[in-house]
């Protein structure tokens, strides 16, 4: 097919004028939702604004607000930061834009819920494109501008952000060739979290057939007591209120860098207990979220979504390896740390068992991946079936990094590269190293275009007797129940 150079579409806020990304049409910073700041500051957001005339949608546009990775993993997750007030906005790479009935990704990023944006160039969408589909990546309010619970009628603005811009999918996708009808939304990390979420909340009903979740599952939701704590700890690093109108008053840079410093209090604090939380998540305030998401998906909310859920083999080795802490973990630190993250006795010496050879350092990494993702991400699973929900997939990605001389291995993120098909982005080098197989890029990304276009990736389907798994690496392997003692371990328990 062929494509103007200048790609032209009509949404309901006016007109945009795109541009040609690797032989697909590509439009940027389009506004899905009017800007977040002065008296709509910490407010739901609202309709974008219209524009008079031709907007150029050739650039990206604003960030949200939000802090700095640390020294340790600001190199293998670049930022992008980009002034500007209008920073509620998505883009859109499709295809032909004169089409219609195309399948739709939106795909909602990750970052601990304080960094990231829809703009990082390892979400780039010309590969799906490419691929037949139209892909979305959006940005969301992050840190306390969308997630600082107060108890005061206001809660998950960064969720309700993501409503936003589904329902903005929803009303003009067709004039991107995409089908409202066939929206999977896809996220690693919180952005995975996050829509293990959106499956709960009764405002982002209908707004999505299919949903793909990657490392990030429903553990972290805060109860609204927890969330009032966090809030407070916040406040009284700022020395102000904990009120709304306080925190409004704080310059949104201020905001952000104090909401990623107590983000990092919180996990780096000498209590394993603590690392379960995320200061800044989605909060079951009654209204927005009504029930935890595991609740409402047991009690059949999301039941007509099919879900691809999964997790990386070596999730939490992002966390140990660059900062060096998988190299001083002796025994006694290891058996405290189990015990304290609700591992029952006897743990440390199953997953030894397992892993013959590792040291400390690999089972505490062993150990923290499924206290923390791996048997989340199957606690999700096992819900959406035990409501009688819609088709259910499992995966584990395999592949392993030769960064940090290998040691990163499967760790959190690395699958990301590979699903986009985005090898040649060099930003992504220092995860995956310089000469990443585009055969694994084939079997990652073919999977996932065969569930966005056609509602199946290509292996059998999970259930509890069986729980099929692919492990996905230069090929699938399907495996019954990988690991399944190790899984037994935190049964009841996580």
């Amino acid at each position: 097919m062929t494509v103007d150079s200048a790609p032209e579409v009509q949404v309901a806020s006016g007109r945009l004028r795109g541009r040609m990304d690797q032989g697909v049409a590509a439009f940027l910073g389009i506004p899905y939702a009017a800007p977040p700041f002065g008296a709509r500051r910490m407010r739901p957001p609202e309709p974008p604004v219209r524009w008079e005339g031709e907007r150029s949608a050739t650039d990206y546009g604003p960030t949200c607000p939000k802090g700095d990775y640390g020294p340790e993993s600001a190199a293998l997750f670049p930022e992008v930061v980009i002034p500007g007030e209008e920073c509620l906005n998505l883009n859109v790479w499709t295809p032909d834009p004169r089409g219609s009935g195309l399948p739709v990704l939106v795909w909602i990023h990750g970052g601990m819920f304080t960094q990231g944006s829809g703009s990082v160039a390892g979400y780039r969408g010309t590969s799906f494109a490419r691929d037949g589909v139209v892909c979305v990546t959006i940005n969301y309010r992050l840190g306390a501008e969308g997630f600082l619970y107060l108890d005061d009628g206001t809660a998950n603005l960064g969720l309700l952000d993501q409503i936003a811009a589904l329902e903005w999918v929803q009303g003009n996708i067709a004039a991107f060739g995409g089908d409202p009808g066939r929206v999977t939304v896809a996220g690693q990390s919180a952005g995975a979290m996050s829509i293990t979420t959106l499956m709960a909340m009764p405002r982002a009903r209908g707004l999505f057939r299919q949903a793909v979740t990657q490392s990030g599952a429903a553990a972290q939701t805060l109860t609204a007591e927890a969330a009032l704590g966090f809030a407070a700890r916040l406040a009284e690093s700022l020395g102000v209120a904990p009120t709304r109108e306080a925190f409004s008053e704080v310059p949104a840079e201020l905001l952000a860098r104090a909401a990623s410093a107590l983000v990092k209090e919180v996990q780096t604090a000498s209590d394993p207990a603590e690392w379960a939380s995320l200061p800044f998540a989605p909060v079951v305030d009654g209204d927005a979220l009504p029930d935890h998401p595991l609740d409402a998906l047991r009690k059949g909310a999301g039941s007509g979504v099919r879900l691809l859920a999964g997790w990386n083999r070596d999730d939490i080795r992002i966390g140990l390896v660059p900062t060096g802490m998988i190299d001083i973990v002796d025994e006694p630190a290891l058996s405290a740390i189990a015990g304290a993250l609700g591992a029952p006795a006897g743990t440390v010496e199953r997953y030894r068992a397992a892993w013959p050879g590792a040291n400390n350092g690999d089972l505490l990494a062993a150990v923290t991946t499924d206290r923390f993702v791996r048997v989340p991400a199957i606690r999700v699973a096992e819900a959406h079936l035990e409501a009688g929900g819609a088709d259910t997939w499992m995966y584990r990605f395999d592949h392993e990094s030769p960064s940090f001389a290998g040691r990163l291995r499967a760790a959190h993120a690395v699958e990301v590269p590979y699903v986009f098909d985005l090898l040649d982005e060099e930003s992504s080098y220092a995860l995956i190293g310089d000469e990443p197989p585009q055969v694994v890029a084939d079997t990652a990304h073919g999977a996932w275009v065969r569930f966005v276009a056609d509602g199946d990736p290509g292996w059998p389907r999970y259930n509890l007797a069986d729980r099929s798994t692919a492990l996905i690496d230069e090929r699938i392997t399907v495996v019954d129940d990988p690991d399944g003692a190790e899984r037994e371990v935190w049964a009841g328990r996580r």
